[in-house]
C-alpha cells in the first residue's frame, strides 16, 4: 500500500510544488520579452525577496506537515484541527507584516538586494521597487497557498488542487497579457497579476474548507501557542534550506556582476536559469514532499518496515523522474532560453547555463528527498546540515572559485559540483554509520536504534480478497500464541481482525480497483495495538457504533462486539485512506 499511496500523492505534489513557481515562470517569460533586459534584471533582483516569502510559507507547510501527519497518524482529530487553527493565525501575521515592511520601506530593501542606490536611482531600481510593491499585496493569497496544500491532500482531494493549480496558472497569464497589452502597467502590474492569480488558487481551496463533511475545522479557542512552537519546530529545517538559497541567489549576483561580460546580461541569464530551474525543482520537491508526509505518519506508529519501503521507492521516483527532466531540459535549453530573452548575447549565456544546470537535477532531487525524509523521522540536525552543505556552501564555494578561473561559466558549473558533494556527504555519513560501503535502504533510513518493534512482537499482513480474511486471523492467532500472548486474548484480537475485515471487503471493495487492507499489531511496553488501514471508501466505525447505539442489538453485532473487547478506539481518513487504530 505504501508504494500506491505514493504513487497517488505524486503527481499532485509535483502540480502543488508548481504553484509557487508557475506564477514566478510566467512572470519572468513576460518580463523578458516585452518589458526587456532592465525588466529582466529588476525581477531578479526581486527574487530574494519571492524566496523569502517561500522560506516562510515552505516553513508552515513542512511544519504543518510534520506535526499534523502524526496526529493524523494517530487518530488525533483534536491534534490536527489545533494544528490548522493555530497555522492559519501564523500565515496571516507573516502576511501583515510582509505588506508592512515592504510599503513602508522600499528603498532600504531595493538597496539591501543590490538593485541601485535610491539617492540616485536606476530604471532598475524603480522596477525592482515597483515589482515588490504589486506582489506584496498577493502575500496573504502567497502564504496561505503553500500551508492548504498538506491539507487538502491529507483530506485527499487531489483533484481539487490539480484544479487550483490550473485556474491560477490560466489567470497569471491572462492577467499578464492585460498588463502588458492593454493597462501598460509595467512591473507593478506584473507583480500584481501574480497576486490576483493566487488569490484565484485560495478562492479554489476554499471550497473544500467550507464543506460540512471538512476533516479540519477552524477555532479560535484552537489557536494555542505551544502548537505554534510545535509547528516552528519541525519547519525550522525547512526555513534553514530556504535561506540558504536566498543568501545563494544574493551571492551569485554579486558574483556575475562582477564577471568578464556585461553585467545585466549576465544577471538576466541568471534570472532565466533561476526561474526555469524552479519548474525542474518542483518535480524533486514532489517526491520530497511526499517522503516527508508519509515519513512522519510512518514514524509515530514505529512502522520500520513501511519506513524502509518508503526509502526505496523515494529514491527510485527521485532518480527516474529528474532523469527524464534533465535530458529534456539539456537538449530544449536553446528554445527554453529564447522563449525568456530576446537579446542574442544573454540567450546564449542563459543557453549554456540551462544546459550545465540540467546536470544538477539528479542529485540534487536525492538529497532534497533525503533531507525531508530526515525530517520526518525526527533527524532535523541531518536536515538542516544537507540544507546549508547543498544550498549555500559547496555551490557558493565552487562559484566564487570556478568564477574568477572560467567566469559566468563557473557559476553554472558550481551546480553540479555542489550538489555532487552534498551527495557525497549524506553517503560517507551513511557508510561511517554502517560501518561499510552500503546502498541498502534500510542503511540510508538512518533510523533511530531501537526505533521499531521486535519481529516477535509485531505482525504484518495485506489482505487483498475474502479468502485472505480467515487466513490472516488464523495466522494473528497462531503468531499471538507463540509470542506468549494469553490464548483468550490472542483470540479477541484475532476475531477482531476477521470481523472489521471482513466487513471491509465485503462492503468497501470495489470491483473496479485493487483494493488491500494491511492488519499491523504490535505489542510494545504492554501496549497491545491493532491498525487497520485501508484504500477503500469512507468509514468511521467508531462514529458508526455511536449513532446506532440504542439500535436492535442483533443488528450490527459486529461493530458491537469488536468495540466492546478495546480499551480505546480511533478513527481518522487522511490520504485517501481509511486509518482504524484499536487499543486491547
Amino acid at each position: 500500500m505504501v508504494k500506491k499511496v505514493f504513487k497517488q500523492m505524486l503527481i499532485t505534489q509535483i502540480l502543488s510544488a508548481m504553484t509557487v513557481t508557475l506564477c514566478m515562470m510566467i512572470d519572468s517569460i513576460m518580463i523578458g520579452r516585452f518589458l526587456g533586459v532592465h525588466s529582466m534584471s529588476a525581477y531578479e533582483y526581486s527574487t530574494p525577496v519571492l524566496l523569502v516569502f517561500a522560506a516562510l510559507g515552505s516553513m508552515l507547510s513542512a511544519g504543518i506537515q510534520v506535526a499534523c501527519g502524526k496526529s493524523m497518524g494517530s487518530g488525533d482529530e483534536k491534534g490536527a484541527n489545533l494544528c490548522f487553527s493555530s497555522s492559519i493565525i501564523m500565515a496571516l501575521t507573516i502576511s501583515i507584516v510582509g505588506l508592512i515592511l515592504i510599503f513602508t520601506l522600499p528603498n532600504p530593501i531595493c538597496e539591501l538586494l543590490g538593485a541601485g542606490d535610491a539617492a540616485h536611482p536606476s530604471d532598475v531600481f524603480g522596477f525592482t521597487k515597483k515589482y515588490l510593491k504589486g506582489f506584496i499585496i498577493g502575500a496573504p493569497a502567497f502564504i496561505i497557498a503553500q500551508i492548504m496544500v498538506p491539507y487538502i491532500q491529507m483530506a485527499g482531494e487531489q483533484t481539487r488542487l490539480i484544479v487550483a493549480v490550473i485556474m491560477m496558472t490560466i489567470s497569471d497569464i491572462i492577467f499578464d497579457i492585460l498588463n502588458v497589452m492593454v493597462f501598460k502597467g509595467g512591473m507593478f502590474g506584473m507583480g500584481l497579476a501574480s497576486s490576483l492569480s493566487y488569490y484565484v488558487a485560495i478562492i479554489v481551496a476554499l471550497t473544500y474548507f467550507v464543506k460540512k463533511d471538512c476533516l479540519f475545522k477552524f477555532k479560535l479557542s484552537y489557536v494555542k501557542g505551544e502548537m505554534f512552537l510545535n509547528i516552528l519546530k519541525h519547519g525550522v529545517p525547512m526555513v534553514i534550506n530556504q535561506l540558504s538559497l536566498v543568501v545563494l541567489v544574493y551571492l551569485f549576483n554579486i558574483i556575475l556582476s562582477n564577471v568578464d561580460i556585461d553585467k545585466h546580461t549576465a544577471v538576466a541569464a541568471y534570472g532565466t536559469i533561476s526561474t526555469i530551474s524552479n519548474i525542474c525543482y518542483s518535480f524533486g520537491t514532489g517526491v520530497a514532499t511526499v517522503s516527508l508526509t508519509l515519513s512522519a505518519m510512518f514514524f509515530v506508529d514505529e512502522d520500520k518496515s513501511s519506513i524502509i519501503k518508503l526509502v526505496r521507492i523515494m529514491t527510485f521516483y527521485a532518480f527516474v523522474l529528474d532523469l527524464i527532466v534533465t535530458i529534456v531540459t539539456f537538449f530544449a535549453s536553446p528554445l527554453i532560453a529564447g522563449m525568456f530573452l530576446k537579446e542574442r548575447a544573454a540567450r546564449n549565456v542563459a543557453t549554456q547555463g540551462i544546459r550545465l544546470f540540467s546536470l544538477c537535477l539528479i542529485p540534487c532531487s536525492l538529497n532534497t528527498t533525503f533531507k525531508n525524509f530526515y525530517q520526518g523521522i525526527n533527524r532535523s540536525n541531518y536536515t538542516k546540515i544537507i540544507s546549508v552543505i547543498q544550498n549555500f556552501v559547496f555551490p557558493a564555494a565552487y562559484a566564487y572559485i570556478l568564477s574568477r578561473y572560467i567566469g559566468a561559466t563557473g557559476v553554472w558549473v558550481a551546480f553540479v559540483c555542489g550538489e555532487t558533494t552534498a551527495l557525497l556527504v549524506i553517503s560517507c555519513v551513511v557508510w561511517v554509520r554502517a560501518k561499510r560501503l552500503s546502498f541498502k535502504d534500510e542503511d540510508y533510513a538512518l533510523l533511530p536504534e531501537g526505533f521499531g518493534v521486535a519481529d516477535n512482537e509485531c505482525f504484518e499482513k495485506t489482505i487483498y480478497s475474502s479468502e485472505d480474511v480467515v487466513k490472516i486471523s488464523e495466522k494473528a492467532e497462531q503468531f499471538l500464541k507463540e509470542s506468549g500472548e494469553d490464548p483468550k486474548i490472542a483470540m479477541y484480537i484475532a476475531l477482531c481482525i476477521e470481523e472489521i475485515t471482513n466487513n471491509i471487503v465485503e462492503y468497501g471493495f470495489e470491483s473496479n480497483k485493487e483494493n488491500s487492507v494491511d492488519v499491523r499489531y504490535m505489542n510494545k511496553d504492554g501496549k497491545r495495538t491493532l491498525r487497520i488501514r485501508d484504500d477503500c471508501k469512507n468509514f468511521d466505525p467508531v462514529e458508526y457504533r455511536k449513532l446506532h447505539k440504542n439500535d436492535d442489538l442483533a443488528s450490527h453485532i459486529g461493530i458491537r462486539m469488536v468495540m466492546s473487547m478495546v480499551k480505546e478506539a480511533n478513527y481518522m481518513n487522511s490520504l485517501g485512506l481509511n486509518n482504524l487504530t484499536l487499543v486491547f
